[in-house]
This record gives C-alpha cells, sequence and structure tokens, in this order.
C-alpha cells in the first residue's frame, strides 16, 4: 500500500458533479500539488485545480486524514463538473503525480479490509449495497454493512477465547491453585450457549441468501399455452419470442423483475410435449430440472383446451393458471374454470394479470420477508458457521478428552476467523474484491 491511488468514484460521465477519491501516503501533499492548499480536515472548501498553469476546473475539495477516514489512509475527495473532459484532464493530472496509479476494481474497500476498518462481512455487505437492485436488498445489504454479522461473531469468538483459555489451562496447569476444579466442565457451559446460538442463526431457511440472489418463479406447460407472452407481459417488454407455431421456446429464458420490493427470477421454458427433435427434447430436460430447484411453479393452461396435460411432480409451490380468457365467450364461464386453475388470464386484455401478480407478491412476500435475525447471506458465511457450530459440538462430545476438546475449540475460532476475513481467507479475498467496481 506504498502507492497512493486514485479513482473516479461516481457514476459514468455526463453527469451534474464527479467525485475523485484519493488515497494513500501523498494523498495529502499531491493534491495540494494540484489545488494549491488543502481545506481543514472533513469541511468542504472551494478550489482551483490547475496542471502546470492551466485552470482544469473549480471544485470542492474534502481532506480526510488517516487513520479516520474510510480506508485508514489519508484520502481527499474532488468534487468537480461531471463531463467527460474535465474528468479525464483531473484524472490524467493526478496520475503525472509521483508515487499516484489508478486503483484497481475494490482497492479502497480492500485497503480499508487491511487497515482493520471493515471486517470481511462488512466488505460483503458494501458489495450488496452497491449492487441492491430492491428495497430488500438494499435494508438486508445495510444491516450486514453496518456490523450486524461482525457484532454477532465477535461476541462467539470472546466467549470462545475465554473457554479455550480454561480448557487448556485445565490441561496445562493442573496442578495450580489458581485453576478451579473443573474448569474445563464450566467452560462447556459457555460453549453449549454458543453452539445453541450459531445453530438458531443457521436455522434461518437461507433468507438471507435468497433475498441476495431473489426468489426463482419457473413457469411450465404445453406448447403454445401462452408461456413467452406471459413473460413478456410481466415484463412490459418483448423478452421472448412469441409466435403460433409449437416449440418456438427451446432455451430458457430469464427475466429480473421486482415484486414488492423482493427480487424475482421468473424463468420462460420450451413447452412440454412429447417430440423427436434433439435441441427441443434438451429443452425439456432442462425446463423440468429447473423446475424441480424452483421456489414456485406457474403451470399454465389454454382454457380452450378441454382436457390439458398435466404439470406431474412439481416439489415446490405450484399455481394452475389459465390462459387466452379472451378466447372464452362470457365472464360467468371464468367462474367454472375456477375448478380447473387458480387464476385466469388474458395477456391480450389484460384480464386476470393483476390477481396473478398480486397471488406472486404475497408469496414472494412470504417467502422471503426477512428477520433480525437473519445475518447470512452469502455461502461461505454459512459454511464457516456450520463448520464452527461442528467443531463446538465435537468438542461438547469429547468430555474425558481435554487435548480433542482444547483442538476443537481451536478450530472453532478459526472458522469465526475466517467468516471476518482474519485467518487464511487469501484465496477468498481476490473473488469478494473482484465484485466491487473502480472507485470503491
Amino acid at each position: 500500500m506504498s502507492d497512493t491511488i486514485f479513482a473516479l468514484s461516481s457514476g459514468p460521465p455526463p453527469s451534474g458533479v464527479a467525485v475523485v477519491r484519493v488515497s494513500g501516503p501523498a494523498a495529502r501533499t499531491g493534491v495540494e500539488t494540484l489545488t494549491g492548499s488543502l481545506p481543514e480536515p472533513r469541511r468542504a472548501a472551494l478550489a482551483i485545480m490547475h496542471r502546470g498553469g492551466e485552470v482544469i476546473d473549480r471544485g470542492l475539495v474534502l481532506f480526510f486524514p488517516g487513520p479516520q477516514s474510510f480506508t485508514g489512509e489519508d484520502v481527499v475527495e474532488l468534487h468537480v463538473h461531471g463531463g467527460r473532459a474535465v474528468i479525464a484532464a483531473i484524472l490524467s493530472a493526478l496520475g503525472e503525480l509521483p508515487g499516484f496509479r489508478p486503483a484497481e476494481p475494490g482497492e479502497f474497500t480492500r485497503r480499508a479490509f487491511l487497515n482493520r476498518k471493515l471486517d470481511l462481512t462488512e466488505v460483503e455487505g458494501l458489495a450488496d449495497l452497491a449492487a441492491a437492485e430492491t428495497e430488500a436488498q438494499r435494508r438486508q445489504a445495510l444491516r450486514v454493512a453496518g456490523g450486524g454479522l461482525r457484532l454477532r461473531a465477535e461476541a462467539w469468538r470472546k466467549g470462545l477465547v475465554r473457554a479455550r483459555a480454561w480448557v487448556e489451562a485445565e490441561l496445562d496447569f493442573v496442578d495450580e491453585a489458581d485453576v478451579p476444579e473443573a474448569a474445563g466442565a464450566h467452560a462447556m457451559d459457555d460453549v453449549a450457549q454458543i453452539a445453541h446460538e450459531i445453530r438458531a442463526v443457521l436455522d434461518d431457511e437461507h433468507r438471507g441468501e435468497r433475498i441476495r440472489d431473489g426468489a426463482e418463479i419457473v413457469v411450465l406447460g404445453p406448447p403454445n399455452a401462452g408461456k413467452s407472452s406471459l413473460i413478456n407481459a410481466l415484463a412490459r417488454r418483448e423478452v421472448a419470442i412469441v409466435t403460433p407455431e409449437p416449440g418456438t421456446t427451446r432455451d430458457l429464458v430469464e427475466v429480473r423483475l421486482d415484486l414488492g420490493g423482493y427480487p424475482v427470477t421468473i424463468v420462460d421454458t420450451a413447452g412440454l410435449r412429447e417430440t423427436e427433435g434433439l435441441v427441443e427434447r434438451e429443452g425439456i430436460r432442462r425446463a423440468r430440472a429447473r423446475a424441480a430447484a424452483a421456489d414456485m411453479v406457474l403451470w399454465l393452461g389454454d382454457v380452450t383446451v378441454p382436457v390439458a396435460p398435466g404439470p406431474g411432480d412439481v416439489a415446490g409451490r405450484l399455481l394452475r393458471v389459465g390462459t387466452k380468457a379472451d378466447l372464452v365467450g362470457e365472464p360467468s364461464d371464468h367462474v367454472a374454470l375456477a375448478e380447473k386453475f387458480d387464476v385466469v388470464i388474458s395477456v391480450v386484455d389484460g384480464f386476470g394479470l393483476d390477481s396473478l401478480i398480486d397471488q406472486l407478491r404475497r408469496f414472494v412476500a412470504d417467502e422471503l420477508r426477512p428477520r433480525e435475525s437473519d445475518l447470512i447471506v452469502r455461502a461461505r458465511h454459512r459454511a464457516a458457521l456450520t463448520a464452527c457450530a461442528d467443531a463446538l459440538d465435537a468438542a461438547r462430545a469429547s468430555p474425558d478428552q481435554p487435548e480433542i476438546r482444547a483442538e476443537e475449540l481451536r478450530r472453532a475460532g478459526d472458522a469465526l476467523g475466517r467468516l471476518a476475513g482474519r485467518i487464511d481467507v487469501e484465496d477468498v479475498l481476490d473473488a469478494v474484491f473482484r465484485e466491487f467496481c473502480i472507485g470503491k
């Protein structure tokens, strides 16, 4: 971290205002070269930015001296006009300063992590916050970025350190008067409580990961049942090809939607039928496989077909949707269809679409509604906490083997260390920080 890094931290130009961020040991002197002086810490000041006697722009300058800054280093922000030429000139001028170079993706946040301003869970929360598409994702990411998981993990870690100290004291200093009798047994009471709390966090039905990744709804049905037309209607744009020819859709078509503040992926699939075509058969196989793993399946059936094939075995929630209601003569006829379908729709005149969307919203909200106790948002978090809980259970299962008990407590502590990003995570770091954009 001997270099001083800089990058555009705001959105791509043109924009009303652009923010250029600088961090590193030469941030203070380098920006002084550009602006003539720096304002008092954390106070914005108007400055003229120049290069070689030529004025580049007039804008605001903010100075955050380390270690009380986002990265823990000296940080300067230049708030300038957001034109492409202005931004290019500012970045070019910074690049000419000794020891300055453009930042790599996520490098500001990585420096904050290495300077212990953030732990790895908070870093991941920031990444999710920057990528949040829905209100539920925003709230969850903000909770994680604010240290929700870190605070619980730190409390568990302190309890494990204390328990491990008693166990090892009983093991190594059994003859010392300062070590109470059965110190290890008393420590196991704390271990049991920590294990119980971690298991409770793990027993969350994977809500955190599902909010982050979104629920999945797969649309199934025979050819020409209106699957692609429904996908287009829900997306309010043409994302799937619609033709009268059966078998038009052969591969999976995915659409991301925001339903009531929750992320959802709707998947259009090949029409299910017996066919000799290799490509279409592969599409049908993929459709069935995707439906087997979906949170919900919409089975579409043409209301004008007297006997439509059934959906077969569906593992998740099934909603039967009757399509092409505009081809049914009288509204009273829709009542008879209620015995065959949960909802009847027409994408031609919009009949029933609001009812269908309302049912989908309620389902997704029930499935994904978060709780304050939902802390796990990534598979990495779950793996680390599961390893910790397993090690604690192993320690408790060895009451007469203090050496094994001490080793299992060490393993449990290491698992929590990997969660926070402090132990053996070099292989994880690059993957995490690659998720960030330049300037973050």
